[in-house]
């Protein structure tokens, strides 16, 4: 019997102009909803996040696809769990009003296999 393998997954998130357009010391809530997003990832059975990437030093300002505002890459034990992992943003609350972390970013998931990188002959 083969071992199944990891679903390896780029999450891929952009933060709405709703982020960008909240007074700065109102920032905090929504920052603290994504550290929840992401240690519920980590948290999650099965799952090895391998990296994440933040480009918002040399991007400014609210996305609505690639360039992405920032990303996790992640392998899952299968699809379900990459699925509960974006459904996260529907079920995290963000602060005292209801609101849910999809207010703030969107997510989109790329799901393929690990590449292997052949290794190198010398001679």
């Amino acid at each position: 019997m083969t071992e199944k393998k990891p679903v390896r997954t780029l999450l891929c998130f952009n933060n709405h102009p709703t982020f960008f357009s909240l007074p700065f010391d109102q920032i905090g809530p929504v920052w603290k909803a994504t550290q929840e997003l992401m240690s519920s990832i980590n948290a999650m059975e099965g799952v090895e996040i391998i990296g994440t990437f933040d480009d918002d030093q040399t991007m400014v300002g609210a996305t609505s696809g690639f360039p992405f505002t920032w990303y996790m890459l992640v392998d899952f034990p299968d699809r379900e769990a990459v699925q509960s992992a974006c459904n996260l943003l529907r079920t995290i609350e963000v602060g005292e009003e209801n609101h849910r972390l999809w207010k703030y970013m969107t997510v989109e998931a790329r799901m393929g296999r690990a590449l292997e990188i052949p290794s190198a002959h010398r001679s």
